[in-house]
């Protein structure tokens, strides 16, 4: 008879392997409070956090690095005013008027008068300078109209400035840089020209852009050009001029100066009653005799001269007739 095993089989083994070997959690599940889903909106937020930060911070450096070269710039450059030590302004109009009348006698190269020029650069020099500062009193030269042009305070050296003054001799223009020293007396300041000038070509004319011409009302043209000789003819004498004035206006004339020759050209751009329009206007310069619109090649002392002038005129249309409201200089060349 066979004999039964009385060995009871491991309930880890035998039945269900899965829910037995696997701990009751329902229980657990159910106390455990709910803290949201913790996926990649989570992440999401704190990538985009960082992201503000780090831009935060590079506008920061950046604020840094700009602030730092802005300051660099304005301590190397140089400028036209600037303090002297203490907090002190630099008197450069007086050092300009010094470097003004120093330019008028330095640049008056004549060999016929070296101990005169020697003598009016005393004043302006150093002690132990040269007599003609540089020149070996070979060679002429004369400037004329000598004019300021630039003031410039050399970074660290609160007492010390370069002033530019502009010149023309014969058909060209030149700068002249004067180096001068103030001695940091503001009530009564000397100055003194503390080294060698420098001359230097000044700018060349500037290009005029070319513009697009206005549309042109002819009609209106046609009715401005006898009304504007007869009011450049009031204009030039004085006489009656009021005649031709918009209502209010009040305007002064040349009073004889000169004498209105022609009305050359006339720009009217199409407009409303009132509106702006250019002339160019030849006024005869006065020498004695009349003058004509084309005159006969004389003596030129005594022929009457022609000049010719650009305008621009503010006109208002009052039934069939145009007054002038004002009259400016003209800005580009016209017709």
């Amino acid at each position: 008879m066979a004999r039964r095993s009385t060995v009871q089989a491991d309930p880890r083994i035998a039945g269900d392997l899965e829910s037995s070997a696997r701990p009751e959690t329902s229980a657990f599940d159910a106390r455990r409070p709910h803290r949201g889903w913790p996926g990649s909106g989570g992440r999401w937020l704190v990538a985009t956090g960082r992201v503000i930060v780090w831009a935060l911070i590079l506008v920061v450096l950046l604020n840094g690095v700009i602030a730092i070269i802005s300051r660099f710039r304005e301590e190397s450059a140089p400028s036209s005013v600037s303090p002297s030590a203490g907090g002190v302004t630099f008197p450069a109009e007086e050092a300009t008027a010094f470097a003004v009348q120093f330019a008028n006698l330095y640049l008056d190269l004549n060999p016929d008068e070296l101990e005169i020029r020697a003598a009016r650069l005393k004043p302006y020099l150093p002690q132990d300078a040269a007599d003609q500062f540089g020149w070996d009193g070979y060679g002429r030269m004369q400037a004329a109209y000598i004019q300021p042009y630039r003031v410039e305070h050399l970074p660290n050296d609160p007492d010390d400035v370069v002033v530019t003054v502009s010149f023309q001799s014969a058909s060209r223009r030149f700068l002249l840089s004067v180096p001068v020293h103030w001695d940091g007396n503001t009530a009564s300041p000397k100055f003194v020209v503390s080294g060698r000038p420098g001359l230097l070509p000044a700018p060349g004319a500037a290009e005029i852009p070319v513009l697009a011409q206005p549309e042109v009302d002819e009609v209106a043209t046609a009715e401005l050009r006898p009304q504007l000789a007869e009011f450049f003819t009031a204009y030039a004498s004085g006489v009656q001029l009021n005649r031709y004035l918009a209502t209010g206006t009040s305007l002064p004339s040349l009073g004889g100066a000169f004498t209105f020759v022609e009305l050359k050209s006339v720009v009217v751009p199409v407009g409303g009653a009132t509106r702006w329009i250019q002339a160019v206007v030849v006024w005869g310069v006065p020498s004695g005799s009349a003058p004509t619109a084309q005159p006969t090649p004389t003596e030129p002392s005594a022929a009457p001269g022609r000049l010719e002038q650009a305008y621009r005129l503010n006109v208002e249309k009052q039934g069939d007739k145009w007054y002038v409201k004002d009259i400016l200089g003209a800005g580009q060349a016209v017709g």
